[in-house]
């Protein structure tokens, strides 16, 4: 049980990794990601609030699509 434990956390460390390495290279693309309509963003003086609802959703969609097709796959 351990081992495998081990190599889901593996395997979600290179998908982490993989993924950042996309967003960093991607020149810009992926400006969207939390400026959506419903991200909530609050600026003031000596404050500022960031709470991405939507981008969370909508990632959150895409990610259970992929880890479907994958499951389905396999």
């Amino acid at each position: 049980m351990h081992q495998s434990v081990g190599k889901y956390i593996m395997i979600t460390g290179i998908l982490l990794l993989f993924a950042g390495a996309v967003i960093y290279f991607s020149g810009g693309k992926f400006r969207w990601l939390g400026h959506l309509p419903g991200d909530i963003r609050i600026v003031r003086d000596n404050f500022k609030l960031f709470v991405p609802i939507t981008t969370m959703i909508v990632l959150s969609l895409i990610l259970t699509l992929i880890i479907n097709v994958i499951k389905r796959l396999f």
